[in-house]
């Protein structure tokens, strides 16, 4: 029964608008309950606030330090109001399960930590919130994080600091979301928000980004560093579980939002397409292998990974169009046979969220391939769609990996990623967790908000097709080259920049980029940030806003920000050169 049948029912029974509202959480609670496995737990607001309490303690007991540990946990809230304290940790999604933010209210706390002493949030990782509304009992609602961190639909009923006592944090995303209050991201050194609203923003570090946000701060561009963008060109809200009325779940996809300014359920819900739980294969890591999952998505089904780690003997093969391939509580891929963990075909309308992919210690040539090679079709109309996809090679174990995400496919848009080789943890080594390269983008018109890619051994990002678009990025280049010659990309020209338009690109833009070294022996150093192909002749398309450099430690630095545009960085005293347009 659909939400608004379910409604018209209650109403003919003589529900007021009031006892209507009051029933839908029981409703809710009654109908069946998909079968998500044991590490998802649903909670629903006749349920006792202690004995809700117990549960999410318990799993913040194992998740509040456990960086690599393999537990994985998503926190679901049925519609309704409950009165809870919600520390998020390691690994956890927490989510409410209504059509608005506003249907699911959390009155109490919901927080994210620093993971280190001396409020340092440094390495603050994977963990995610969305569709809930929460009213901080003390008014400000503490999200301390750094990367691979997700706030989407939520509503902050107070205030919202991105910091712990102004200790060290160092980025994060934030989209679809309203504050009532000030957002402050005191000592945060980097953030992109994008189609947010809040009452006001304060704090500014190295490099701010704002995208088709209603309420920008003031100033521009080097000072304070806010990169301002007034509407986000074309976008996909990421898919959500919800539950209507008759207590079905289901899974909403976003229509695609062009020149979009704001949240986009200010009218009570996104707008989009709602595709019944029946439609989907619902994985399990005990139960499933690739084998089973391809079988399934073959018979036309969309594809949830419950929460944990799926060890991968082959590729997961996306195949038809409109698929929609959703993991829960950082659901983990890990091939173990040096193969990719997921393929895609170059068709229309297919969305991957909310998946960690971890290299395994066979050296895969790609993590995640989206089309194959020689993709060609276009799909301005309906793209292909990453939302929170993060990678990991290293901190394990030993992983290895040519590639972490390679896009083929015309079109593509990228909804935030986090692109890591480890640079601490177990497997971790110049020689142990190898990745050449982050991202490698051959598709034309490939828009990223959001791109996090860091201690890639050659280029981190490598754009070979045209018309791209990059709106904020985030990158350290590798800490643990051993000498220079290990770290040298083409005669004369040390270390392998960041960011690299290949000599056939023609026409790309970006907005807000930091590129930071962290070189832990002496000795080497990397020529440019930044590198495009000659702009001398055809190359006009090419434009870059807002960028930065910054040298931290004690060794080497970077000395130009793009090609040979921008000073050197230097350390004592501190330099952080800055550029604002290039060419």
């Amino acid at each position: 029964m659909s939400d608004r049948r379910a409604l018209r029912v209650l109403a003919r029974l003589g529900f007021t608008a009031g006892l209507l509202a009051a029933a839908l959480p029981a409703l809710a609670a009654k109908a069946a309950k998909p079968v998500f496995g044991p590490n998802v737990l649903i909670f629903d607001p006749s349920m006792p606030s202690q004995a809700i309490q117990k549960q999410i303690d318990a799993v913040y007991a194992i998740q509040q330090h456990n960086e690599f540990g393999p537990q994985r946990n998503a926190l679901l809230f049925l519609p309704g109001s409950y009165s809870v304290d919600v520390p998020v940790g390691f690994y956890t999604e927490v989510m409410g399960l209504g059509a608005s933010p506003d249907a699911t209210r959390i009155a109490g706390n919901m927080h994210a930590d620093a993971n280190h002493e001396h409020n340092n949030a440094t390495t603050t990782f994977w963990r995610a919130a969305e569709g809930l509304s929460v009213a901080p009992s003390g008014g400000t609602m503490q999200w301390a994080v750094s990367q691979a961190i997700s706030l989407r639909r939520m509503h902050v009923r107070g205030d919202l600091v991105l910091h712990q006592n102004h200790g060290w944090a160092s980025g994060g995303w934030m989209s679809d979301s309203l504050v009532d209050g000030n957002v402050d991201s005191g000592s945060q050194q980097q953030w992109i928000s994008r189609n947010c609203d809040w009452k006001s923003w304060t704090g500014a570090n190295w490099n701010m980004v704002f995208v088709g946000v209603v309420h920008p701060p003031d100033g521009a561009w080097p000072s304070p560093p806010y990169t301002k963008v007034a509407q986000t060109p074309v976008v996909r809200e990421k898919p959500f579980l919800q539950v209507n009325a008759a207590g079905e779940f289901s899974v909403r996809v976003s229509e695609l939002y062009r020149d979009r300014v704001g949240i986009t359920w200010r009218g009570g819900e996104t707008a989009g397409e709602t595709i019944p739980i029946e439609r989907f294969y619902i994985a399990r890591p005990d139960v499933d292998t690739a084998d089973t999952i391809n079988a399934q998505l073959a018979l036309g089904k969309n594809l949830i990974l419950t929460p944990g780690i799926y060890e991968l003997t082959a590729p997961i093969r996306v195949t038809q169009p409109h698929t929609v391939v959703l993991g829960l509580g950082f659901a983990t891929l890990r091939p173990v046979k040096g193969t990719a963990a997921i393929t895609t075909a170059d068709a229309d309308g297919i969305e991957i969220a909310g998946v960690l992919f971890d290299a395994g210690p066979s050296e895969s040539p790609v993590l995640l391939e989206v089309g194959p090679d020689g993709s060609h079709a276009r799909h301005a109309k309906d793209p292909i769609t990453l939302h929170d996809v993060f990678f990991r090679v290293g901190g394990v174990g030993v992983g290895r990996a040519k590639v972490n995400l390679r896009i083929n496919s015309n079109d593509t848009i990228v909804d935030h990623t986090w692109i890591w080789r480890a640079d601490h943890g177990d497997g971790v080594g110049w020689e142990l967790n190898t990745s050449e390269n982050g991202l490698v983008v051959n598709g034309n018109n490939v828009t990223i908000y959001g791109l996090f890619v860091e201690h890639h051994q050659q280029f981190q990002v490598l754009w070979n097709g045209n018309g791209g678009r990059t709106y904020f990025y985030q990158s350290e280049i590798p800490y643990d080259p051993p000498n220079q010659a290990s770290y040298t990309s083409a005669p004369g020209v040390n270390g392998w920049a960041s960011y690299k338009l290949a000599d056939g690109v023609t026409s790309h833009e970006a907005w807000g980029l930091g590129v930071y070294s962290v070189f832990i022996y002496p000795d080497v150093v990397l020529t440019r940030a930044i590198e495009t192909p000659d702009l001398s002749n055809k190359n006009r398309g090419i434009r870059f806003h807002d960028m930065i450099t910054v040298a931290l430690g004690n060794h080497g630095g970077i000395s130009h920000v793009i090609d040979d545009t921008g000073e050197a960085t230097a350390m004592h005293p501190r330099v952080t050169p800055k550029v604002t347009n290039f060419p």
